[in-house]
């Protein structure tokens, strides 16, 4: 697997765009990438929708944003970037503009 880096993008040069606590949708279906134990690789990890909540925030590539995202529904945290999420929190806009 090839790691794609946007050098043109360096998220931690301002504040994260997600809080912790904060309730977020998947936009995207995430499959183990053989970092995460107990699943095969190629298994499916969260599904495009699926709902959790911002457990941690930490960085990759001293470039972006990874949060730790908790999935009640499976018992099992998952870390995700910024473009993965949408916020559900009411009146909060859209995570495209803060990664733009």
């Amino acid at each position: 697997m090839k790691i794609s880096r946007d050098d043109n993008v360096v998220e931690l040069t301002g504040p994260p765009v997600f809080n912790y606590g904060e309730k977020v949708k998947s936009l995207k279906t995430v499959r183990n990438d053989g970092t995460f134990q107990g699943k095969e690789i190629g298994d499916i990890l969260v599904k495009k929708g699926d709902i959790g909540y911002v457990t941690s925030i930490g960085s990759f590539l001293q470039q972006f944003y990874i949060y730790g995202i908790e999935f009640v529904e499976y018992g099992y945290r998952v870390g995700m970037c910024g473009k993965e999420l949408e916020s559900l929190e009411p009146n909060r806009a859209p995570a495209e503009e803060y990664l733009e």
